[in-house]
């Protein structure tokens, strides 16, 4: 057999300096167009740091406003929420039908379907917009919701809006500027770098790509130098000291863990709709008078209210910082009354995120448990309970502990809170099987395939990673 004749070409490195120089020139790093993706992937984070840190600031102001007007008779909210919850809904039936619920499971689905008219129905620069202005005006009637969802939404659909708008539209260009701008949402929203890191790669993706480590970490640090610069250094709930000394102290990470993992699981099963049993029949009352269904909703929110000592409208976080720093004067039951407040919310189907409404209901379990701890730190108990009821409901453990431990600048508690949130995830997936944003997002999709079959349309293209099709199913509460 004849030897292959040697490559002619000198080896890396020893050619001319001229050689050396067009080889530099072909790096990737010289590339004009990967250049102009990465001041598009930076400039793109400036406006979702500014956008989240806006965000935040009107929805304290509009629930502000709804406790200034609330105060004037425990009547008010009877009339405003119901109103509220039923202009909503009218108002999200038609063109703005993408806003409603909490917004990541949009954003999910858009990531994974690389179908143009797909993502630009749900991401669309008037999604986003009308998403923040229709959770705004959720919080300005009381109902119980965070804004933290729908700051990844719109992150995502800013991010790829502008994408598009500069020649990045292929598909697979276009899921980068969605999973970043997802990314940068939640990191600018809760102040938590970090955890806008591994909720891309946990949540979003559910794997990392190398080549994508770097445009996304940039992207993420953007986003939270906008809302450092403007807001400052800041933990979310405060700097809370907790410890959890190695003994008898880990029976809560045991009980926190099985508790919120049952009830996590459990709301999340109660918000995926299905098409049998109790929630096929909400499903259907709720599509045959989705407007008065909302309003009952609304009516039920105020109910459970009158329940609570503080009541249960807004995002639960000025609760949840009373309890988790033990000076708040919630009741025994507002664990218990927060969660069904949450599932009225969601089951009206108007816009909102679950993260922040989640973490209070995890720190009333939290101090429900550690009464049942005598002699242990309530605060690490709550902080164990809001962790692992987070991870409970999203069966994401590793985002819900790194955003727990960022919260609260808590580096103690790193180990009981992981393994409260793993234990917590293995008992949420016993009561429902899939996690709660795929849930929802599966069913986005399977909605949106229905549509192209009646039309005659052939089915739109997936990720590699594609999304298990859930049954035909009533609309998502």
């Amino acid at each position: 057999m004849s030897t292959p004749p040697p490559d002619s070409r000198p080896p890396r490195g020893t050619g001319s300096p001229l050689d050396r120089l067009r080889e530099l020139g072909r790096h990737e790093w010289m590339s004009p167009r990967q250049w102009r993706r990465r001041i598009l992937f930076w400039a793109g984070a400036i406006v979702v740091g500014l956008s989240a840190v806006l965000f935040a600031k009107a929805a304290d102001y509009a629930f502000e406003l709804f406790r200034r007007v609330a105060s004037h008779g425990w009547w008010v909210p009877l009339l405003v929420t119901p109103a509220m919850f039923a202009l909503l809904c009218w108002l999200t039936q038609g063109a703005l039908k993408a806003t409603r619920g909490s917004g990541i499971p949009q954003a999910i689905a858009a990531l994974k379907v690389e179908d143009e008219a797909f993502r630009s129905r749900i991401l669309s620069l008037k999604v986003a917009l009308g998403k923040m202005a229709l959770t705004l005006a959720a919080l300005l009637g009381g109902a119980s919701v965070g804004r933290e969802g729908p700051t990844v939404h719109v992150g995502a659909g800013l991010l790829y809006s502008m994408g598009r708008r500069f020649g990045f539209a292929d598909p697979t260009a276009a899921g980068r500027f969605i999973l970043a701008g997802s990314a940068a949402g939640l990191a600018a929203a809760f102040n938590t770098p970090l955890a806008g890191v591994v909720f891309a790669i946990e949540e979003m993706s559910g794997t990392f790509e190398h080549r994508m480590s770097g445009t996304l970490l940039t992207a993420v640090i953007v986003a939270g130098v906008v809302s450092l610069g403007i807001v400052g250094n800041y933990a979310y709930f405060g700097d809370v000291t907790a410890s959890l000394p190695l003994g008898r102290a880990w029976i809560a990470v045991l009980l926190t863990g099985i508790v919120g993992g049952l009830a996590g699981g459990l709301f999340a099963r109660l918000i995926v709709p299905a098409a049998g049993g109790f929630r096929g029949v909400m499903g259907r009352v709720r599509a045959r008078q989705p407007v008065v269904f909302a309003a009952a909703c609304g009516l039920a929110l105020v109910l459970l209210s009158l329940l609570s000592a503080n009541g249960l409208y807004g995002t639960g976080y000025a609760q949840a910082r009373d309890i988790l720093q033990g000076h708040g004067d919630t009741g025994p039951f507002f664990g218990a009354l927060k969660f069904l407040g949450n599932i009225a919310s969601s089951w009206a189907g108007i816009p909102g995120g679950i993260f922040s409404p989640a973490l209070a209901v995890g720190a009333g379990l939290g101090s429900n448990i550690a009464h049942l701890l005598p002699g242990s730190d309530v605060s690490s108990v709550v902080l164990l309970g809001m962790a692992a009821y987070l991870a409970g409901v999203t069966q994401a453990p590793l985002t819900a502990a790194v955003i727990s431990l960022e919260l609260t600048a808590n580096r103690q508690m790193a180990l009981p809170i992981m393994a409260a949130c793993l234990l917590a995830r293995a008992v949420s997936s016993l009561v429902c099987r899939t996690p709660v944003y795929k849930a929802l997002a599966e069913n986005l999709v399977a909605q949106y395939e229905e549509e192209r079959m009646r039309r005659g349309a052939p089915p739109a293209s997936k990720t590699t990673e594609d999304i298990e099709t859930l049954p035909a199913e009533p609309h998502a509460p």
